[in-house]
């Protein structure tokens, strides 16, 4: 499926694409006419909590990537994890973890120049990670991220349960092999994976009054990286996707990044320090 949009122009998840032999539900973005090649971004959300299960998840993430495709001329897709909203599937942290390589695959398809990603918890973590064994991305923004999966991983039982609660794994059989459903809760690392991210750009937020995802995360994330965009936003919660500032410094990120991008797109075709056609062009004859 090369994705498919339902009728209508509300801010919803109204896009399809697949994920393996999954039908991930999503929201495509694009710029106006007058943005030719623009940047690309997948932008993640966090894990259902109770109270806002998994068919609310990302509820609000298509406002959010209408106004930077609008303001700042990249084409967005935000989407629904496997479990989440109108996508198929069941929780797993592969599982997601594939699904956000679908992502990036599916945007880089369609012709974007160049791929970022952006995730909020544990959308964050995952951004981190794919990011860091995926040579198409760019770079990467991770707000009020979990720096591992540890605590999931110490009681993955608890999590299951979690997990059933929040309706991400509605099928009572799966899954089929436990053991090994847990064990992908040690295998993801995202404190590693910023090491491996680097040298490449990351934008690392967290409010000091997250009472979910403690500060420390982040602040081991930035030190592993080595050269992040560290930002702790005074007196905020968790919900950073819901906070003006953060918003705003996530946007002025991306206006950046796009500008870098673009001076090294410039410089390449000028020639500077790309190899010389003439040279190539006579070794190859």
């Amino acid at each position: 499926m090369g994705g498919e949009r339902s009728a209508g122009s509300s801010p919803v998840m109204d896009y399809a694409f697949e994920s393996g032999d999954l039908v991930l539900s999503g929201h495509l973005a694009e710029p106006g006419l007058h943005s030719a090649n623009p940047p690309g971004l997948v932008l993640c959300h966090g894990f259902p909590t109770r109270g806002r299960e998994s068919a609310q998840s990302g509820i609000s993430f298509p406002e959010l990537a209408n106004r930077i495709a609008g303001e700042l001329g990249w084409l967005v897709l935000t989407m629904n994890f496997r479990g989440c909203g109108k996508a198929e599937g069941q929780f797993s942290l592969q599982g997601w973890l594939d699904d956000v390589a679908a992502a990036v695959a599916h945007v880089d398809e369609l012709g974007a120049a160049g791929v970022w990603l952006a995730g909020y918890g544990t959308g964050g973590s995952l951004a981190v990670v794919e990011g860091a064994r995926n040579p198409v991305v760019r770079g990467v923004a991770a707000m009020a991220t979990p720096s591992d999966f540890d605590d999931w991983a110490k009681h993955p039982r608890r999590l299951l349960l979690h997990a059933r609660q929040v309706q991400v794994i509605k099928d009572p059989d799966f899954p089929s092999n436990f053991d090994q459903w847990a064990a992908q809760l040690r295998s993801v690392r995202p404190l590693v994976a910023a090491a491996e991210l680097a040298p490449r750009p990351l934008l690392v937020m967290h409010g000091d009054r997250d009472d979910l995802t403690p500060l420390d995360n982040s602040l081991a994330i930035a030190e592993s990286h080595g050269n992040a965009e560290l930002r702790v936003l005074s007196g905020a919660g968790h919900e950073l996707r819901h906070d003006p500032r953060a918003v705003a410094m996530f946007m002025g990120w991306l206006r950046r990044q796009r500008i870098a991008s673009e001076t090294v797109t410039a410089d390449e075709l000028a020639g500077d320090g790309s190899p010389d056609t003439d040279q190539d062009d006579a070794a190859e004859t």
